[in-house]
């Protein structure tokens, strides 16, 4: 099959290791995997801030550049939940059917739907030997509902010891510009994030979106917790100890 990336603006400035395992693991299945080089961001974290007019350009410059029938994978929960439920309203809120009819021809699943419902596995042949935990991000747990998808695929990993998170629906605390326009609550929930975190006993906390990860690693970092975050898909395109 052939598969256009979709990578995050997120990832690509901080992340590009997202991007290369996701290749990685799916040129592993057996898949084509391709690098439409239009894309850029989104437009989800203007759209949320209130820039409809910025954020509707965005969309259609993100539409143009995977347009053209190719599935689309995003190892970004948030990204994948822009696409699929905010550019309906995008599209209405700018008047633009055309917008519109683009959004609904792009087929966009985030990695861990694709591998799980598209593609049917679960077992990706990765080999992780660590104790691992998993949060799950509130974009693919309200927006998209992925549910246990990620859970079964790490449960698959050989070598890896899956510990539950306690609390684990809770908020990190990011939330894009929330972060930053509410820094005190946002600091305050990122802490209960990584005192449960901590208490998994968990060497390495994974997630489906590195920008949950990045604000979660910032305050594990601070308190030297002694613990690694990684995106999910850097954990299925391992196949040996890391």
């Amino acid at each position: 099959m052939r598969v256009a990336l979709s990578v995050a603006c997120f990832d690509d400035a901080l992340f590009p290791e997202t991007g290369r395992a996701v290749t990685v693991l799916l040129e592993r299945l057996g898949h084509e995997v391709v690098f439409p080089p239009g894309q850029t961001c989104c437009g989800q974290i203007h759209w949320t801030a209130g820039y409809h007019r910025e954020a509707a350009d965005l969309a259609r410059s993100y539409t143009r550049a995977f347009e053209g029938g190719d599935v689309v994978v995003a190892p970004s929960a948030s990204c994948a939940a822009a696409v699929r439920d905010a550019y309906p309203r995008i599209a209405r809120a700018s008047r633009d059917p055309g917008l519109a009819r683009a959004a609904e021809g792009i087929a966009v699943y985030e990695l861990t739907e694709f591998l799980v419902d598209v593609l049917g596995v679960t077992d990706v042949g990765a080999y992780f030997p660590h104790r691992v935990t998993y949060h799950p991000s509130c974009q693919s747990l309200r927006t998209l509902g992925v549910g246990d998808r990620p859970r079964r695929l790490l449960r698959a990993v050989r070598g890896l010891d899956l510990a539950e998170l306690p609390a684990a629906g809770e908020c990190c605390g990011f939330g894009g510009a929330f972060a930053m326009k509410n820094a005190d609550v946002s600091v305050a929930m990122v802490a209960d994030k990584v005192r449960h975190i901590r208490g998994t006993g968990a060497d390495v906390v994974c997630a489906v979106d590195d920008s949950c990860l990045a604000h979660i690693g910032g305050a594990l970092s601070r308190l030297r917790a002694g613990v690694r975050t990684m995106h999910l898909a850097e954990i299925l395109a391992a196949t040996g100890p890391s």
